[in-house]
């Protein structure tokens, strides 16, 4: 009787090995690339807005700010808008999540024979790659704004896009892993963006403040990318100390200036905290 029995046929777990999860976050990740290229509208209008603000805002502000040699206000904020530029597209880039939940996508997903880690892995890394690209677009402007074209330095600003672009998408994927309208996410969103771009120190130094508003920079973690970059910025252009202290200040604690290397390392906690809480949601039960 034993001989007669059919063969149970191999049944695949989900959470399986290793070699399933990198293709699940390949697959996610080109998925967020394509939607992104597709997209034209989107690349168009993420794009517009972070050049009106440099040189609109930035030159109407050029006339009230101190400026001196090739260095204008319009240099100061650079840095700040590449920051702004990163955080629109990888905060926004976490509405595929939302709109994926209410068509019903996400959940067929989620059934998939991977961990959900896999998933959430992949949509940070395309919304972070949608999100550097878009800060890459913004370099083609370094030169109208009197930041050189260096290879050192746009390197050290690309790679420091990309530990912030990594952060912030994770924030937002830990924002959108439960909710369930779009709306909503929209709603969050830009009670999120606004403040933390304004506290960030992107279109005014963040040494000098108010005492309140000090502190609430200090809070904001883009606040810790932009001064890594604005300080990258300053060590390849001609300003006179008193310009590089108005202007390239930084960020203090009780009037220590922090380093780049505990700066960026404050993005990475954040990054890597936001990360793990977005697994932890997307592996409880949908």
């Amino acid at each position: 009787m034993a001989a007669n029995v059919p063969a149970v046929a191999p049944v695949h777990l989900a959470g399986g090995d290793l070699r399933s999860d990198l293709r699940a976050v390949k697959v996610v990740w080109r998925r967020e690339l394509l939607r992104f290229f597709r997209n034209r509208l989107r690349l168009l209008t993420s794009f517009v807005q972070p050049v009106l603000f440099l040189l609109v805002l930035g030159t109407g502000f050029a006339s009230l700010a101190p400026s001196g040699g090739a260095v204008n206000f319009k240099t100061f904020m650079f840095p700040g808008i590449l920051a702004m530029t990163v955080l629109f597209t990888a905060l926004f880039s976490a509405i595929s999540i939302v709109w994926d939940r209410e068509f019903g996508f996400l959940r067929e997903m989620l059934v998939a024979p991977v961990r959900r880690g896999a998933i959430v892995v992949g949509k940070c890394a395309g919304g972070a790659t949608t999100a550097v690209i878009q800060g890459a677009l913004m370099l083609l402007l370094a030169g109208l704004v009197g930041v050189p074209y260096s290879p050192s330095l746009l390197l050290t600003l690309l790679g420091e896009m990309v530990i912030v672009a990594i952060a912030l998408t994770a924030l937002g994927v830990l924002l959108a892993s439960r909710m369930s309208e779009i709306q909503s996410f929209q709603a969050v969103m830009q009670f999120i963006v606004m403040p933390m771009f304004f506290l960030s120190g992107a279109i005014f130094p963040p040494s000098n403040l108010p005492q309140w508003l000090s502190v609430l920079t200090r809070l904001d973690p883009l606040a810790y990318a932009v001064d890594p970059m604005r300080r990258a910025v300053f060590t390849h252009v001609s300003a006179s100390p008193a310009l590089q202290a108005r202007l390239n200040g930084g960020i203090t604690w009780d009037g220590w200036r922090l380093p780049i290397g505990l700066e960026l390392g404050i993005v990475v906690a954040v990054a890597v905290v936001a990360l793990a809480l977005a697994v932890w949601q997307f592996s409880k039960a949908e």
